[in-house]
């Protein structure tokens, strides 16, 4: 049995990319912020028929984030892939960005991948075996203003991808990111209720003119499609891809 750790995994795209998963078989360790995570992690269990666990790791905590690859050590035995899914975003004009939000967004986006993937590294390159597959963004490959620490963040995953693409190589070992659009998860939901109300427009109005009006297909990215994606990344076959970052955006970034 192959397994995966999944961080933010109790929600939103985490969780699709999760039952992605458990459907193929996987074992696999949840992290994220909900307090019913063990839950959560115990319902896909029961559902598909493989072992979970869950890890309540506070990824700004590199002694936690350490404890969630030990922790699944303990439970599997071995680390096959890893998703670096958690992310965290703020809004702000560059001169009013505070201080605390660009530390938080690094400290998630960029340095608990980073971390993560280091604690799980060396026992993949012992087994000539691994995949990582980063969550960036469509921001991971084109800018928008306000979005200074959350664009710099998933550039800077961009760049790491490819870095332990070529370190990864000779041991078996891929890394690629996924970069999603705009995904209608609860989380989305309720931003088109704000922006609905802040802007006198209807939600369809939001979705169309405010949210996708950069892309090409004007619809929203599944959470299924990205586990299906992330799956693939890691399977067998996909093992001449590397290195990768794969827009799924409706064709935003090829404008």
């Amino acid at each position: 049995m192959k397994n995966v750790i999944i961080t933010g995994s109790t929600s939103g795209i985490g969780l699709g990319i999760a039952r992605e998963f458990a459907k193929a078989g996987y074992g696999i360790t949840f992290n994220g912020l909900e307090k019913n995570g063990e839950e959560i992690a115990a319902q896909i269990a029961q559902e598909f028929g493989v072992k979970t666990i869950f890890v309540a790791a506070n990824l700004l905590k590199l002694e936690e984030i350490k404890q969630l690859a030990e922790k699944t050590f303990e439970a599997f035995g071995k680390v096959d892939v890893l998703v670096n899914n958690a992310g965290v975003q703020f809004v702000s004009p560059v001169e009013d960005f505070p201080e605390d939000k660009w530390r938080l967004i690094m400290g998630v986006n960029l340095d608990a991948t980073f971390f993560l993937t280091q604690a799980v590294w060396k026992h993949m390159k012992e087994r000539k075996f691994g995949r990582v597959i980063n969550i960036t963004s469509a921001h991971g490959l084109r800018a928008s203003e306000f979005k200074s620490a959350y664009v710099a963040s998933k550039h800077a995953v961009t760049g790491l991808t490819k870095v332990l693409a070529l370190e990864g190589a000779e041991f078996g070992i891929t890394c690629n990111a996924i970069c999603p659009g705009y995904v209608k998860t609860p989380l989305v939901e309720g931003q088109i209720k704000d922006q609905a109300k802040a802007h006198n427009m209807s939600e369809e109005e939001v979705i169309q003119k405010v949210m996708l009006k950069k892309q090409a297909i004007k619809e929203f990215v599944s959470v299924e499609l990205l586990g299906k994606l992330a799956l693939f990344l890691a399977s067998e076959e996909a093992n001449m891809i590397t290195g990768t970052s794969i827009p799924v955006e409706g064709g935003w970034v090829v404008q």
